[in-house]
């Protein structure tokens, strides 16, 4: 079919789908598919005003919602309604781009919760008397790695960690049975394990586990991150000086990245509080 063709197939259904869904499906382009109206002598609606548009979205990175849009028409003497602006951004592909933020969505069945324990005290007196843990999310070009951690309050030494490709529970799981495996030395009844309300924390695996190590779980309230602001403090540590600065292409490529800074930032990185780089207290108590 001839591009005049395919223009003309658009114009006739031009008020039944928009205008930018149907050249990416004839794979023709927008200006092309304006100029054959122009050629008519019959200017598309709200061409004009459209173009406006098109020029304040690339100005604006395009990330203006038709709110903000509406803004900047306004301070430019185009008054129209919101409304008509949503309508125009639709019909001609002209809405943000940006990703949206997700509501959070229960994963699975909460089956038990815990008493905040933990209640924001964050200063450990021994090791492996107050874990905190969490799971963050890593972005890379193959898709999302998830990092589940475990942080010991007493240095804020990295305990143990374990990366996967999905969100489950067995990902937490396998973080706990490492660093018990590697902190022999905990005694049974005095660790405190604090987490969020994650359903891999509410889970019956979870609670089994736990009980069959006798640790003591502790839970965050609702909607209160800062209850666990010391693994939300690691995972930001993390991102600004690893994983945002070198954007890793494959999970292959982010879990070394991860390994390096882990060892890092236990073994050589300097807290400003001591001087000292995590472990080096926990090697010298």
């Amino acid at each position: 079919m001839r591009p005049r063709a395919k223009y003309s197939v658009i114009y006739r259904h031009r008020n039944e789908y928009p205008i930018s869904v149907m050249c990416r499906f004839f794979q023709v382009s927008r200006s092309g598919y304006y100029d054959f109206v122009h050629r008519l002598g019959r200017p598309e609606k709200d061409i004009d005003l459209a173009e406006i548009i098109a020029e304040q979205r690339e100005r604006s990175f395009r990330t203006y919602g038709y709110r903000r849009m509406w803004m900047v028409l306004k301070k430019q003497g185009i008054h129209r309604n919101p409304k008509t602006i949503l309508r125009i951004m639709k019909k001609y592909g002209l809405l943000a781009e940006i990703r949206r933020r997700r509501k959070w969505q229960q994963m699975g069945q909460q089956v038990h919760k815990y008493e905040n324990l933990l209640n924001r005290k964050f200063h450990a007196d021994r090791p492996n008397s107050k874990w905190v843990t969490d799971i963050s999310y890593i972005h890379t070009k193959q898709g999302i790695l998830y990092l589940s951690m475990i942080r010991d309050l007493y240095d804020n030494s990295i305990v143990a960690y374990k990366t996967g490709t999905e969100q489950t529970v067995n990902l937490v799981l396998d973080t706990i049975r490492l660093a018990m495996h590697r902190e022999k030395k905990t005694v049974a009844g005095e660790l405190q394990l604090h987490s969020d309300q994650g359903f891999q924390y509410t889970s019956q695996a979870y609670f089994n586990l736990i009980k069959s190590y006798d640790i003591t779980p502790s839970m965050s309230r609702r909607a209160n991150p800062y209850d666990n602001a010391m693994a939300e403090n690691f995972f930001s540590i993390l991102k600004a000086e690893c994983i945002y600065r070198h954007k890793p292409a494959s999970f292959c490529e982010a879990n070394e990245m991860i390994d390096r800074y882990i060892y890092f930032y236990n073994h050589e990185r300097i807290q400003l509080k001591t001087g000292e780089p995590p472990l080096t207290r926990r090697l010298s108590t």
